[in-house]
């Protein structure tokens, strides 16, 4: 039995606080052992692993591993290297990112219901990566114009919505939700007057925009995705004990030694520049940071030294299997992958909220 329920009941709030803060000592030091992480962590891999070779070898059309592998001229090697893999890759890496920067967001604003797509960012990325490629093909730029755009836009919504929910310097869950609800509306409503003055081209990616999809992605798309869902993951984990510490609070958080608004800049920043690059390559794709890291949290528990990481590779696994279902079930015509999360993701969503309303709303 620790000191702290040794304590008799009477002893007030100092005896509380004390409980509380060695309730966040035993999270962040005690109960996650580094084999406990390596091992899950592996098998969580392993099963991602058959998934993608899984992924990669079904689809509209019939395509043999083993003869893709022998011969380098056959039909199969150009389906599988030049549609299938990047394809899949590509979903992996979004999925990644998009279940990684949910995880974040929860601990960050300590609501279980936080996700980018909820919160309206991944609406802002996606604004914000249409002006750039409307702006670059007036005005020149290249591509690198469309992820600067999507992540100065996610940057934006992301400060935009937090500031809206702070009452009274203290942030209120049910507030920031219906922020992100009103910047969706905004979002959707300025995608749609763009969509009304451009010509068709620029139509039919707007609306992939707005859709989500892993149609033809690049090797080159795939690098940048990849490099970014890396360099910000290893942000997030590096400050997976401070975000553990924020669970109590601000106020007893800081007491830690947790600077507690520069920490919520770091996450505001990297998980801005992760979602705009993700909106930038795949469009809108929401619900993936709240299922994944909401049913992770419930099986694995609520450590972000593990919880991130997992999140990565659930994430993954989600996404993948999510887009395999829509390009296999009306093959070989294909859903938009956003539609499918979607489909799964509003249902999760009542049910969480159902699941909380009775009780406060913060993690």
């Amino acid at each position: 039995m620790s000191a702290a329920a040794a304590r008799p009941s009477h002893g007030g709030t100092e005896d509380a606080e004390n409980d509380r803060t060695g309730a966040a000592v035993d999270l962040t030091q005690a109960y996650l052992t580094r084999t406990r992480l390596v091992v899950r962590l592996a098998v969580m891999a392993a099963g991602l692993s058959i998934l993608g070779i899984g992924a990669a070898a079904f689809g509209s059309v019939h395509v043999s591993l083993i003869r893709a592998a022998r011969d380098a001229a056959s039909p199969d090697r150009a389906i599988l290297m030049s549609v299938r893999v990047p394809r899949v890759l590509m979903g992996a890496i979004v999925g990644a990112i998009l279940a990684a920067v949910g995880a974040a967001l929860q601990a960050l604003v300590r609501n279980p219901l936080a996700e980018g797509g909820i919160l309206g960012i991944s609406g802002g990325g996606a604004m914000g990566a249409i002006v750039a490629m409307v702006a670059a093909a007036k005005i020149g730029g290249g591509e690198a114009l469309v992820p600067i755009g999507a992540f100065v836009a996610a940057l934006l919504s992301t400060f935009a919505v937090y500031r809206i929910a702070l009452v009274r310097g203290r942030l209120e869950p049910f507030t920031l939700l219906l922020a992100g609800v009103i910047f969706n509306a905004f979002w959707g409503a300025a995608i749609m007057m763009v969509n009304s003055v451009v010509n068709f081209f620029f139509v039919r990616t707007i609306i992939f925009w707005l859709m989500g999809s892993f149609e033809a992605p690049t090797y080159r798309e795939v690098v940048i995705a990849a490099v970014t869902a890396i360099g910000g993951s290893a942000v997030l984990i590096a400050y997976a004990r401070d975000l553990n510490l924020l669970s109590l609070g601000d106020e007893e958080a800081g007491v830690l030694g947790v600077e507690v608004e520069r920490l919520r800049r770091i996450i505001f920043i990297v998980t801005s520049l992760m979602i705009g690059v993700a909106v930038s390559v795949s469009g809108i794709i929401t619900f993936v940071g709240l299922i994944v890291p909401h049913v992770l949290r419930m099986t694995l528990g609520a450590d972000h030294r593990l919880l991130i990481p997992a999140s990565l590779i659930g994430g993954a696994a989600f996404t993948i299997a999510a887009d395999l279902f829509a390009r296999t079930i009306i093959a070989p015509a294909e859903l938009p992958v956003g539609a499918i999360t979607a489909l799964c993701g509003g249902p999760f969503f009542i049910y969480v909220l159902r699941r909380e309303g009775r009780r406060s709303i913060e993690l």
